[in-house]
């Protein structure tokens, strides 16, 4: 049913194979419970039928990456995790020739976030036990049931993504669904810059000080969580940098009164942390007031853009919430009031749903633009 390859010499035959044939399935299990980074345990793929269990404590593996990024289609379900884990052992942040199979179910009508083990059920009618989830996959050696769990993660994944690759283009939507997997692929490479941290987790009621001090903390996080390998929540959790700007302590008491903050960070930090707060650049270097979430038009315009939603919907027979997220709502908002360049919209609006869907809808936004103004409240 499956070799579990420990030896470089075996994993050289698997390379062989790989290399008669340019479509994998594949799967990761890693373990990220105390580090920044993934740590691999046991990589699957699925070439040709063939399932081989790849020890990643032992392996060396830079061939395999190079034949993942030069195959014609990896085939993953729920991928994001996957592709990070890929993009940091590969040193690589290109890998555009991904199709998810949740991605696809999606598409399909399945929801967002389809599990495979319910993927397999609805599509093959094939139930698959996961009882393995939380098992440390860097022990060794690993059970029989561990093997046998790994194993069944690409087992079938070549069938399922048959299935509903075909259903896909019978409705002349497959290349739609793809390129959201290439959307997707490149969103997971994509680091924020380190100049706009704080956007990610200050909101529009800090004021211009507090998005200053959530700056230089959330760079000083970034800087010590990739030197120490550790999760950023291990540092500071975004709740208790917010408690932190918005209580301003003077010293380690204080400190120790913040929501959620670790005695060790007090302890080894705490000057540190202190002093972020306290040394701003001037005022003119600080950030701009974050604009308001728009979340409603004026009613008939709301109406109007549901309409093409629903239209839009209707003729691809893609699902409602696929076709646009609420992340993508709001950046349509942010644009037509602050007269962006379209560049810079999500990716996804660029695409496939640029005439279908986004160009109608900012044609539509447009007439409502002084509407739109006068409920940002945007402020500097």
């Amino acid at each position: 049913m499956f070799q579990f390859i420990q030896q470089q010499k075996d994993f050289e035959n698997v390379l062989t194979l790989m290399s008669q044939c340019n479509t994998y399935g594949l799967d990761t299990e890693f373990i990220k419970v105390d580090t920044l980074w993934p740590k691999l345990g046991v990589f699957q793929i699925n070439v040709e039928g063939k399932v081989y269990l790849l020890d990643g404590t032992a392996l060396e593996l830079s061939d395999f990456w190079n034949k993942l990024f030069n195959a014609k289609q990896n085939i993953f379900h729920a991928c994001s995790e996957d592709i990070d884990l890929i993009y940091h052992y590969a040193q690589n942040k290109n890998l555009d020739n991904v199709f998810d199979t949740q991605v696809g179910m999606s598409f399909l009508g399945h929801g967002l976030q389809v599990s495979y083990q319910n993927a397999l059920k609805t599509v093959l009618d094939i139930d698959i036990d996961k009882g393995q989830t939380r098992s440390d996959w860097l022990a060794r050696p690993l059970t029989t049931e561990q093997l046998n769990y790994a194993a069944n993660d690409v087992l079938y994944i070549m069938q399922l993504s048959d299935k509903i690759q075909a259903e896909l283009t019978s409705k002349d939507i497959l290349s739609f669904a793809l390129e959201d997997c290439r959307n997707l692929t490149k969103e997971i490479g994509t680091d924020v810059p380190t100049e706009l941290l704080y956007a990610e987790i200050g909101n529009y009621r800090h004021s211009r000080r507090q998005l200053m001090q959530l700056q230089h903390l959330a760079v000083w996080r970034e800087q010590i969580a990739k030197a120490l390998n550790q999760p950023r929540s291990f540092i500071l959790k975004n709740a208790t940098m917010i408690d932190l700007v918005e209580n301003n302590p003077k010293n380690n008491f204080l400190l120790s009164n913040i929501k959620q903050i670790r005695p060790n960070i007090i302890r080894e930090h705490g000057k540190t942390i202190i002093d972020l707060l306290n040394f701003l650049p001037p005022q003119d270097e600080w950030p701009l007031r974050m604009a308001r979430p728009i979340r409603h038009s004026s009613k008939e315009v709301s109406d109007k853009l549901d309409a093409i939603i629903d239209r839009v919907s209707l003729e691809t027979t893609i699902p409602k919430e696929v076709l646009l997220r609420k992340k993508w709502f709001n950046a349509l908002y942010q644009h037509i009031v602050f007269k962006n360049d379209e560049q810079d919209l999500p990716s996804y609006l660029l695409g496939w749903r640029y005439d279908l869907l986004t160009k109608p809808l900012l044609n539509v936004l447009h007439n409502d633009v002084d509407y739109l103004s006068t409920q940002m409240k945007v402020s500097v």
